[in-house]
């Protein structure tokens, strides 16, 4: 057998590799020695999107041969690209042993049939499909004499896409045939270990074996026989650059910078061609796709600047590329007239440079005020104004920019890279396509992402999973835009909170040797929060309850005078006698008071139909999230209350302010009033704040005075998920 040091030999290629990397792998080599695992207690692999999984793994294979394990399954998506963009990288990783003929890498449709005894000296990797025909071929070989006494790893990569025993939506049939298929393989080689991995594991922790849980709150992920966590460096850029604390805060932060938001019905004018809506002869000045438009621009003058700084440091300017991509429908036809209506937008603003017009310098000058000031919150200097503006014409006439749709697993796969990358054949490449572009896809260098996929339930894993703007993209932060709508940026954050909350408890568990607890609640149909079981929970649905997570309505409008006046002076006397309006401190009141007061506020806030950008408020999940908090404090007596705190006089306008990259008013509440009490009171009882707006109409309300409520959580309370849908 071969005496190659396949990880030393790995780890010297790669000295870019951070120690993290390293020891991660190391350590899981050394629990897949020593764990015994299976189909049923794998062991996982737990990355985020985007984070390196892959670079992982492909050490633990490395480092596995050397540790007696004699050949490798990768089991990936059932997609020809992925499957093409894995096998090019495992033979660019290990081509120096394939090409010493220590190892072979196949894939399996297209690997032989039976082995010598030759062949077997040598590792092999297997890369199948999660299909099928795939997977019966791999059972077929294995069951053979010569492969079934092999030490086999199996990876399983993406290992919640297909590989589950059931899922919530069409096809479930065939995912159960996938998932025992994989059992059926498992079984056909005497010696295995089983890999799973994944950066959304919501499907692989979230169905524990026993279904009953009704007398307890907590679910402990210990289906996998062990978790390792795949380390994240300080270049990366995930869920919480985008939809952390910084990209909500009203202060300005690269991270804020980051979002645009885009107005729903755009979305509906770039599905078909339809010149009532849109002539594309006027796409340069037409209001119909004005965030298109400029999220096109910003691409173009975002990576022109990148490319600026870059030739300025000294690279070279051929290796300067950068990519955008546009991923808001599905169809094929849509597809194509996005295309047709990119290649106008490029083809008009060249001609308008060529003769420097006005409407090219307007265009160009509101993304160089938009990416100016990212740019300098960052702690660097914009090259100016005239000389960007000279870059972006030398650019639009020298062909620097390639528009490509891609919408077929075949089309992707003869457009990757020697590293599996999608290729990027110019200094500025925007990519068109739809579901085909999700999960495993690779775009080197995306600035920009434009992203309108809006199904009626937005399943948390296959959201997270279109994030190709994840990645490490540090060094171009500072030009990156995200284009989407507010009720979709609303979404992301929420399933941010709910990844941050999942993931904080499986690392206490594997880090800090906590138990890994995370409360699984639902509503019942009495209105009462009981603990629910975990694999009833829509993910789709769930608001995860953290200390001090803020809840309130946003998009709202007050009703009119008429209707409200009289039960706004009611709330007024009634709160008048609970607490001074901007009290030094705030008091407890029993929570009843409390939901009372929140049922009279319901009634005179209400959502226009039409403006569907306002993210839906739940006040049934909202009153039941806030009775599930008054319930935690760890003294029983003091169960049952909440904190209430008022102010009147506040004058918040209902838009958000130019600039500020949201459609409405997010913040009534001030870090530095409401903050600091929640910080200095709300310990052990959750707050509740009542802020009285004046609702003028030159604040875009309807001029009348009105309640605005957030409801926020104390620093004890336990991490939750809450959802007030299940799945039966």
């Amino acid at each position: 057998m071969s005496t190659v040091s396949f990880y030393q030999t790995y780890k010297e290629e790669h000295p870019e590799f951070g120690n993290e990397t390293l020891d991660c792998a190391s350590q899981a080599i050394a629990k897949l020695i020593d764990t015994a695992t299976s189909s049923e207690r794998p062991g996982m692999l737990l990355g985020k999107v985007q984070s390196g999984k892959t670079r992982t793994f492909i050490s633990i294979l490395a480092g596995s041969f050397d540790r007696g394990f004699d050949a490798a399954i990768v089991l990936s998506k059932n997609s020809t690209a992925l499957i093409q963009q894995t096998v090019k990288r495992l033979q660019s990783e290990f081509s120096t042993f394939t090409d010493d003929g220590a190892m072979e890498i196949y894939d399996i449709m297209s690997a032989p049939t039976s082995y010598t005894q030759f062949e077997l000296e040598a590792k092999h990797i297997f890369v199948a499909k999660k299909q099928k025909d795939n997977l019966r071929r791999l059972i077929d070989l294995f069951s053979k004499d010569e492969m079934r006494s092999l030490r086999v790893l199996i990876i399983d990569d993406e290992a919640d896409n297909a590989s589950v025993g059931y899922a919530m939506r069409q096809g479930d049939v065939e995912a159960t045939t996938i998932a025992s298929l994989i059992s059926q393989l498992r079984d056909s080689i005497e010696q295995v270990s089983f890999l799973q991995v994944t950066a959304t594991p919501y499907s692989l922790y979230l169905q524990p074996s026993d279904i009953d849980v009704a007398n307890h709150a907590s679910f402990k992920p210990t289906r996998p026989a062990f978790t390792e966590l795949v380390p994240v460096p300080l270049a990366y850029v995930g869920g919480d650059t985008y939809f952390g604390e910084a990209a909500q805060s009203e202060d300005p932060t690269v991270e804020r910078c980051i979002h645009h938001v885009v107005d729903h019905r755009e979305f509906e004018i770039l599905k078909t061609p339809d010149r009532r809506r849109l002539r594309v002869e006027d796409c340069l000045t037409s209001p119909a796709i004005r965030s298109y438009r400029h999220a096109i621009v910003n691409f173009i003058v975002g990576g022109t600047i990148q490319r600026m700084l870059g030739i300025e440091a000294g690279e070279n300017p051929r290796t300067l590329r950068y990519s955008f991509l546009v991923h808001s429908e599905a169809s094929r036809g849509a597809h194509s007239f996005q295309e047709e209506l990119t290649t106008e937008i490029c083809g008009q603003l060249r001609t308008e440079a060529a003769s420097e017009s006005e409407l090219f310098n307007e265009l160009i000058e509101a993304s160089y005020e938009d990416l100016d000031e990212s740019i300098r919150l960052s702690g660097q200097s914009t090259p100016s104004l005239d000389s960007v503006k000279s870059s972006v014409r030398d650019a639009l006439d020298g062909g620097h920019v390639t528009i490509v749709k891609v919408n077929s697993d075949e089309q992707v796969a003869t457009m990757l890279d020697s590293t599996g990358q999608l290729k990027l054949r110019s200094p500025l490449n925007i990519f068109i396509g739809g579901q085909v572009l999700d999960r495993g896809v690779t775009l080197a260098k995306l600035i920009g992402f434009y992203y309108g996929r809006r199904p009626q339930r937005s399943q948390q894993d296959t959201v997270l999973q279109h994030s190709r703007m994840y990645g490490y993209r540090r060094d171009d932060l500072a030009v990156t835009r995200f284009y989407t709508s507010a009720l979709i940026r609303n979404r992301m954050f929420e399933m941010e909170a709910f990844d941050t909350a999942l993931r904080d408890a499986i690392e206490s568990a594997e880090e800090h040797h906590g138990d890994g607890s995370v409360q699984f609640i639902r509503r019942s149909s009495d209105g009462t929060v009981v603990p629910c079981s975990p694999n009833k929970i829509l993910v789709s649905t769930v608001r995860a309850l953290r200390p001090f997570r803020r809840i309130l309505p946003i998009g709202f409008q007050s009703r009119y005078k008429s209707y409200i006046e009289r039960t706004i002076e009611s709330l007024d006397a009634q709160l008048e006698a609970l607490t001074p309006f901007s009290a030094a401190a705030p008091v407890e009141i029993p929570l009843e008071t409390a939901i009372e007061l929140l049922n009279t506020i319901e009634q005179t806030l209400e959502w226009i139909d039409e403006e569907e950008d306002a993210p839906p408020f739940d006040w049934v999940s909202a009153k039941s999230a806030l009775t599930h908090l008054s319930g935690q404090h760890p003294n029983p007596s003091a169960r049952g209350n909440v904190l209430l705190w008022t102010a009147r006089n506040r004058n918040i306008n209902r838009l958000a302010a130019t600039g500020s990259h949201s459609v409405y008013a997010e913040t009534p509440d001030s870090p530095k009033t409401e903050g600091a009490l929640t910080r200095a009171y709300a310990i052990d009882t959750p707050i509740l704040f009542l802020l009285r707006q004046n609702g003028d109409e030159d604040k875009n309300w309807r001029g009348t005075p009105f309640y605005w409520p957030v409801i926020q959580a104390q620093a004890n309370t336990p991490t939750s998920i809450y959802t007030a849908e299940t799945s039966d």
